[in-house]
Order: C-alpha cells, then sequence, then structure tokens
C-alpha cells in the first residue's frame, strides 16, 4: 500500500476545524482507494508566536522538506499578531523555501450555490507567480518616526520568475480550453510590467495552439464580473493574482468555496494546499466555518500526488451535497453537518 507522509499545520482560528474536517475526509478517501495518508500535525501559528517569538522554529523549513505535500489550514490573529509578522513568518517562507511558484486557485459555481451574478456558467483556473514580484519583501523603512520617515517596497521580476510561471499557465490553458489572458499594468509600471508583457509574448511563440490575451489589471477585475464566462486560463503577478482571485471567490459564492494550491511544479520539493479564506477570528470557536474549501483543496493535493480517481470522489462528494443545498449559506449548516454530508456522499 502506498503511504503519503502528509505535514498538517491547523494554524489559527477556524483553520483547526477545517482541517480536521477535511482530514476526515481525506482519510475516507484514501480507504476507499487503497493508500494511506500518515499525518504529522505542527502547532506553527500566532499562539506559537506568542509562546515563543516565531512563527516556527529555525530549522521549520528542513522539518517540512521530508513530507510528500503540506496542508494548511490558516495563519492569522491580527488583534495579537501584526499580518506582516505572521505571513512572513511562515506562510511566505515555505512558498520561497520550497520554490512553490504557481498559486492555483480554480473558480466556477458548485451545484447549488447561488453566486452574485447574472453569470453563472464560468470556470477559471487563477495562477498567480508566488515567489517574487510585488511580496519580494525587498525594501525597508529609515528615520523612523520622524517626518522624513521613508517607507519603500520593491517588485522584483526575474526572467527565470516570470518565464516559468507563464510556461505553467500555456500548460495549464493547453489541457483545457486553451485560452490565456495575461493581467498587468504596463501603462503604468513601464519597466517590471512592460518587461512582463515582453516575456509573455516570446513563450506565446511555443504555444501557438493557446489564443492570448493580454489585459491590464483594472481591465481585469471588470471582466472577471461583467463577463467571467469569457475566461479560461488566467495569469498574473503575486499582487495582482491576490486580488483577482479573491474576486474570483465572491462571485464563487464566496471565500467558504476557495481552495488554492501553492505548487512546486518540478517535484523539488513538498507543495502546500490550502483554503484561501484565513482564519476568520470573527466565528472562531463557533463550529459555523464552511470546511468546502479546505476539502477541494484537500482534493487538490490527492490529485497532485497522482490519486487523481480519489480527488475526482471527493469533488463528487461535494458537489452532490451542495446540490442538495448543504453548505451552500454561509452559517446555516454547522461545520460538523457539512463535514457529514461529505462522508456520506462519497460513501
Amino acid at each position: 500500500m502506498t503511504t503519503y507522509k502528509l505535514a498538517l499545520i491547523p494554524g489559527d482560528g477556524i483553520g483547526k476545524d477545517v482541517t480536521g474536517a477535511a482530514w476526515q475526509v481525506l482519510q475516507a478517501a484514501a480507504k476507499r482507494g487503497g493508500f494511506a495518508l500518515d499525518g504529522t500535525s505542527f502547532p506553527w501559528s500566532c499562539a506559537y508566536y506568542l509562546e515563543t517569538g516565531a512563527m516556527m522554529p529555525p530549522d521549520g523549513i528542513e522539518i517540512l522538506r521530508k513530507f510528500d505535500a503540506i496542508y494548511l489550514g490558516a495563519v492569522g490573529w491580527p488583534a495579537e499578531v501584526p499580518d506582516s509578522v505572521s505571513l512572513h513568518g511562515l506562510l511566505l517562507p515555505i512558498r520561497k523555501g520550497f520554490t512553490q511558484y504557481a498559486n492555483i486557485r480554480p473558480h466556477r459555481l458548485l451545484p447549488g450555490v447561488q453566486g452574485p451574478l447574472r453569470s453563472d456558467g464560468f470556470d477559471i483556473l487563477c495562477i498567480r507567480e508566488n515567489t517574487e514580484g510585488e511580496y519580494s519583501g525587498a525594501g525597508g523603512r529609515v528615520h523612523s518616526g520622524t517626518a522624513n520617515e521613508v517607507a519603500i517596497e520593491t517588485a522584483i521580476f526575474t526572467r527565470a520568475g516570470v518565464e516559468r510561471i507563464m510556461r505553467f499557465g500555456f500548460e495549464q490553458a493547453r489541457a483545457r480550453r486553451k485560452k490565456l489572458a495575461s493581467v498587468t499594468k504596463s501603462n503604468a509600471q513601464k519597466h517590471s510590467m512592460v518587461f512582463w508583457d515582453e516575456v509573455t509574448r516570446e513563450i506565446a511563440k511555443d504555444y501557438p495552439d493557446v489564443e492570448v490575451s493580454h489585459y491590464h489589471i483594472d481591465a481585469m477585475a471588470a471582466r472577471m464580473v461583467l463577463a467571467p464566462e469569457s475566461l479560461d486560463v488566467i495569469v498574473a503577478s503575486n499582487l495582482f493574482g491576490d486580488i483577482l482571485t479573491d474576486i474570483g471567490a465572491a462571485i464563487q459564492g464566496g471565500l467558504g468555496y476557495a481552495a488554492s494550491a501553492n505548487i512546486n511544479p518540478d517535484r523539488s520539493a513538498p507543495s502546500m494546499f490550502e483554503p484561501v479564506h484565513g482564519s476568520a477570528p470573527d466565528i472562531a470557536h463557533l463550529g459555523v466555518a464552511n470546511p468546502i474549501a479546505a476539502i477541494w483543496s484537500g482534493a487538490m493535493m490527492l490529485e497532485h500526488l497522482g490519486e487523481r480517481h480519489a480527488a475526482a470522489e471527493v469533488m463528487s462528494a461535494i458537489e452532490s451535497v451542495t446540490a442538495q443545498g448543504i453548505g451552500t449559506i454561509a452559517g446555516k449548516d454547522r461545520t460538523e453537518t457539512i463535514t457529514r454530508a461529505v462522508l456520506a456522499a462519497l460513501s
């Protein structure tokens, strides 16, 4: 029997609840599929930071390196730890340390889920560059606390970084409906975004079967609302992709359905899977968090591990549950109710 070693980081707030829910479903899928999931849980979180002064131990990356994949619940508790500390102390170091340069987020309406738009026939795969760009962390502050204080945040785009995310996007488009939209703001950012456009056009020559469109970020934001059915694969920088995928979550019914994968495409290091919704302190410990995004992220993890049939069964179970109206209205069904329904549909 194949056994996959998984690192589980439940994190903060509802991350603990949805991780527990997804783990039940994944274990049931593994049992049906004839493979095993061996999970090791780590307490790295804002609570861990308050106890130790760090979001994870100094050798955290090396600890995680031995696993086949990483499953993350949520990180953040801004009332006690600034988001800039929690993000740069755990999530970003993992993404960068394991070269998880492709952040993948699917956006489509599940059966029974009512989105806010008139259009419901969309299926968008948003691919966000995940390790450089605007979130590189390059910059600093000088003259702090004075009237002359200066803050500089430098976006860094490398040819290697842009080429590899664009090739990844083209490959995804080629496997889907052969349409790719590249997103920049090259009319205003005349260095980095013009560079991105130039590299995209160069890479596009290797994919003549894929239709390529170029959009500015503001125009793409409008298109995702007004004509989402016209889009297939979207590729954007770290910041722009972050913004667009929140729009994607909104039009698919909310963050409770927003799954994501942080992929190391050459598999030289583990990839990480997580729901997009964050720790949601306002509903933490109430037992009403929707676990569907977390379970969907788990299905993406199974697919990445090569267990495609099991991944498809999990997705089918999710769709069966939402088609019955379970988990389709925020706060109506408890976390455990939705989890039991998915488990029943899976069996």
